[in-house]
């Protein structure tokens, strides 16, 4: 091998390690076997890979060389290691949303994310934590335990897909899969220093063994799948593979990947400080990073907000608290535990319990504010703000008392985002005080084209930076 060291493999992008395979400095074996490695010294600490699928992912490998030394085009990520989160289909692997109960409920078939990366050529080396049922913003699952947020064992890592990206966020893999509905992605991207893209609703398919025909309209309408890396161009990637219309997922739709090219300068809005409920100090400064990056790029930066950041945010609070919603709920309460059940009591009651009037109002205010929102990106098509707009909680935290209210308020943005499906990159742009600072560049519908545009202008002026070892080691 000639490409790096063994040792350096786990170091290297998706899309780096891709190239290495196909020019044959890398082997696939050799790749998997250097994150392997890097799983085994490192997740101990982090617990962020529960579940390691050695064998097959070696198995898998060695098919991939023999392919490479058959000669041909190869696919787009052939022989690169992918880990998903345990709330995505998986063939073979439990799909257990953090469980007890369902530790051993198997998929029939892989999820179209997953069917799609493998197609590509990926390899899964292992399911990734996340916070029981995918509910919560700390990641502690009832069956896997908590992760660790590899900057400060203290602080929180994020969720619900904290596992993900302390994986991503470690080096113990250069791709993954995960899903965001009330900021799943982005969060935890923020707390652990990687980058992720949400996806417009519709735009890559979500499908699940797992009680397909249970989610609530509110769920249907927001939650995604989307990847996490450390690069752009891996999230580039990653979006080419994933996104497509499926007959699994009836939200999908054949929009083309790339749109017209926008009017020069492309203009965008900075928002510090969503709808001037506070932000913290340390956010503020790593969204004004970003637009000097961007305005540096030829990209045009005023700080103007889109409508009714706060209606947004509150209208996806009252359409995930339906009493349709509720009444999923209580179906699956009595095999939750404790800290799950708590969370969602609280989370209920900031919203106020609606009635089907208002809830069936929320619909009504998302639909309205797409259209002002659409109106908004005539002329500022992409918008730079906050994710959660303070540093993570201290890890466990969010169950305190009044905690989840004040956790929604610093959500705001992302929650706004969600409600209204729209497209975003979520990426680090530097380390104050020992933890990362983030931002999420949001864009049109469909335009994920013009999000990760801008987030690689970003990235190329800021540099990134993981992968780490685990601080606190």
């Amino acid at each position: 091998m000639s490409v790096a060291t063994a040792s350096d493999l786990w170091r290297m992008s998706a899309t780096e390690l891709a190239d290495a395979i196909r020019s044959r400095q890398a082997s696939s074996q050799e790749v998997v076997e250097a994150h392997l490695r890097r799983i085994e010294a490192v997740n101990p600490a982090v617990n962020a890979v529960p579940v390691v699928l050695g064998e097959q992912a070696l198995e898998a490998a060695r098919a991939a060389d023999r392919v490479v030394a058959g000669g041909g085009e190869l696919p787009r990520l052939h022989g690169v290691p992918v880990t998903v989160k345990e709330s995505i289909d998986v063939a073979g692997t439990p799909t257990t949303l953090g469980l007890k109960a369902l530790a051993a409920a198997y998929p029939r078939q892989d999820a179209p994310s997953v069917e799609r990366v493998k197609a590509a050529g990926a390899i899964p080396i292992g399911r990734t934590n996340l916070a029981t049922f995918t509910v919560r913003w700390h990641c502690d699952s009832e069956l896997r335990g908590a992760t660790m947020n590899p900057w400060d064992r203290s602080r929180t890592p994020g969720a619900s897909s904290g596992g993900e990206a302390a994986a991503v966020a470690t080096g113990m893999t250069a791709l993954g899969i995960g899903s965001d509905g009330l900021g799943s992605l982005r969060w935890p991207a923020q707390c652990c220093g990687v980058s992720t893209l949400k996806p417009t609703l519709g735009r890559i398919p979500e499908a699940t063994s797992a009680g397909p025909d249970l989610a609530a309209i509110g769920i249907q309408l927001t939650a995604v799948v989307g990847p996490m890396a450390r690069r752009v161009a891996d999230l580039h990637a990653a979006f080419e593979v994933m996104a497509g219309p499926t007959w699994r997922d009836p939200w999908t739709v054949p929009a083309p990947l790339y749109g017209p090219e926008p009017a020069k300068p492309v203009r965008v809005a900075l928002v510090v400080d969503p709808a001037g409920q506070g932000t913290a100090e340390q956010v503020q400064d790593g969204v004004r990073k970003a637009a000097r990056a961007l305005a540096d790029a030829g990209y045009r930066v005023d700080e103007i907000e889109p409508p009714s950041i706060d209606e947004a945010a509150n209208a996806l609070l009252v359409m995930l608290s339906t009493p349709g919603m509720r009444a999923v709920w209580q179906a699956f309460s009595p095999m939750l535990p404790a800290d799950t059940r708590r969370f969602m009591s609280s989370f209920f009651a900031v919203a106020g319990d609606p009635d089907a009037v208002t809830a069936a109002q929320s619909f009504v205010t998302r639909h309205c504010l797409l259209r002002a929102w659409g109106e908004f990106q005539q002329t500022h098509p992409l918008i730079v703000a906050p994710i959660f707009t303070d540093v993570p909680f201290e890890a466990g935290t969010d169950l305190g008392t009044g905690r989840v209210a004040e956790t929604i308020r610093g959500m705001r943005m992302a929650m706004a985002v969600n409600a209204l499906g729209l497209p975003a990159v979520a990426l680090p742009v530097g380390i104050a005080d020992g933890l990362p600072q983030s931002v999420q560049v949001i864009g049109p519908r469909y335009r994920e084209d013009l999000c990760l545009d801008a987030a690689a202008a970003v990235e190329a002026r800021l540099g990134i930076i993981t992968p780490i070892d685990p601080m606190w080691r």
